[in-house]
């Protein structure tokens, strides 16, 4: 078989890149559950037209022909999921995970206590050219609050704070510190209809590329795309420039409505809104939420408070989680189901750690310790030390093969493995008939050589040691 040619947008991490994502997603879900999230998981495939049916989001899902063409319709009671007509065998692969889990509180309402808090950490396939920190295949993590009816606004302030301190739990292992960035869409509305733009969700789009085309090119797009005048455009990017890790962003707000003579009640309500989120904010965990009027966020479903999240230092990767309210995405027409959340770009953020030389693992392998083996004639006795330290919870293997003592330790080196165990051996007598006493196990820590008596129903390895770690890396 010939070499085979990496698939560029699909990460495989080495095992040490593993041991890092895993530790991610283990600080991850700790906080989430901390303050009260449950867990989930929801399937890979979602109806096309459920896909599709919010933002302009076409080019990114993977349609799966195969499986559709496989998937009679069977006429069964149980085939929930069989396709009725040929355009129900419509199937792709989700793109993210607050589509398929609307999806999921619609089809399980019955069964849910609301507010509904789940976080969810599973991979999603997205058709998008790949670049730093963009994949085809990547893990997120998310979290979402999900009300029957009606959802306090105090969800949108506690959702970008649990985000804040799950992240910044992971800062003793070089997670560099975030900024996120909020905004409300209401303030955004409610200014661009006070201007006398009826196309939002145009404008809106328009904005989000503020920070990759600049603002020449974005008036350009609100004149062309959104129907605005030139100074309709200069009023919006105006708006867009202002920030704050304060209230104070609320009052610079009016006064630029005032100049332009925005009046508008949906405005006023954002304000509000927007203000209480850095007030809150400010005092939970300062400097870490700055209101940015410049952030939309594409997608036509959300409806209030809007997340952007930056690694400072690292503003170039773009943004590693994202979010916001949306009060209809979650309806089958009877009854809404609101939400807020935030998905944070797991492999996204471990590519960077791992490519900037910001963590590293203490070991590629879970092993504490490799048990020699003298000779393959005595492996049970090495195999029942295995056993033992195993039944302790401690990871150990043993040896492939009964080389020399040194080869061994060699082994262990190469793969990181801090203890080398070698088993003593029973009293026994000697061809001359010599009684030979017994000898005790030792354990050698090969990085320093220490080698010491050890009984395997005893021994512990310095906690640190047990299993690998994720440091910051230097």
């Amino acid at each position: 078989m010939s070499r085979p040619t990496p698939l560029s947008g699909f990460p495989e991490w080495l095992p040490a890149g593993r041991v890092v994502e895993q530790h991610v997603l283990a600080t991850l879900q700790r906080t989430f559950e901390l303050h009260g999230f449950a867990g989930i998981e929801t399937r890979a495939v979602e109806p096309l037209d459920q896909l599709l049916r919010k933002g302009e989001t076409s080019k990114e899902v993977y349609v799966l022909r195969r499986l559709q063409e496989e998937t009679p319709w069977t006429g069964a009671a149980d085939a929930v999921d069989a396709p009725r007509s040929p355009d129900d065998r419509q199937l792709g692969l989700h793109f993210d995970l607050t589509v398929p889990f609307a999806r999921y509180v619609l089809e399980n309402a019955g069964h849910l206590a609301f507010p509904f808090k789940r976080y969810q950490m599973q991979k999603v396939w997205r058709g998008e050219r790949p670049q730093d920190g963009r994949f085809r295949e990547f893990v997120q993590a998310d979290i979402d609050v999900v009300g029957a009816g009606d959802l306090p606004y105090h969800y949108e302030v506690e959702i970008p704070l649990v985000i804040a301190e799950a992240l910044g739990a992971l800062a003793d292992v070089g997670m560099p510190p975030v900024r996120i960035l909020v905004n409300n869409r209401k303030v955004a509305e409610g200014f661009y209809r006070g201007l006398g733009l009826d196309d939002v969700d145009g404008v809106l789009r328009s904005i989000d590329k503020l920070d990759k085309v600049g603002p020449e090119a974005v008036a350009d797009l609100l004149v062309a795309e959104a129907g605005a005048t030139r100074d309709q455009a200069a009023a919006c990017l105006e708006l867009a420039s202002i920030s704050g890790t304060d209230a104070g962003v609320v009052d610079e707000v009016r006064t630029l409505a005032a100049r332009h003579g925005v009046v508008s009640d949906l405005l006023e309500t954002g304000l509000a809104e927007l203000g209480a989120l850095v007030t809150a904010a400010a005092e939970r965990a300062p400097g870490v939420v700055v209101a940015d009027l410049k952030i939309a966020r594409g997608l036509d479903y959300y409806t209030g408070s809007v997340y952007e999240t930056l690694m400072v230092g690292h503003e170039q990767l773009g943004s590693v989680a994202s979010g916001g309210r949306y009060d209809t995405l979650a309806s089958d027409g009877a009854n809404t189901y609101p939400g807020v959340g935030l998905s944070i770009g797991v492999s996204r953020l471990v590519s960077r750690l791992l490519g900037a030389d910001l963590v590293r693992a203490s070991r590629p392998v879970p092993s504490a310790v490799v048990v020699a083996v003298a000779g393959e004639d005595t492996r049970a006795v090495s195999d029942r030390v295995a056993a033992t330290l195993r039944s302790r919870g401690i990871p150990v293997e043993v040896a492939p093969t009964a080389a020399k003592f040194g080869k061994q330790i060699r082994y262990a080196d190469r793969r990181g493995v801090p203890f080398v165990w070698f088993p003593g051996t029973p009293a026994s007598t000697g061809a001359d008939g010599t009684p030979v006493e017994a000898t005790a196990d030792q354990v050698k820590d090969i990085r320093s050589g220490v080698q010491a008596e050890a009984d395997a129903a005893t021994w512990e390895p310095p906690a640190e040691d047990r299993w690998p770690r994720v440091v910051a890396a230097g």
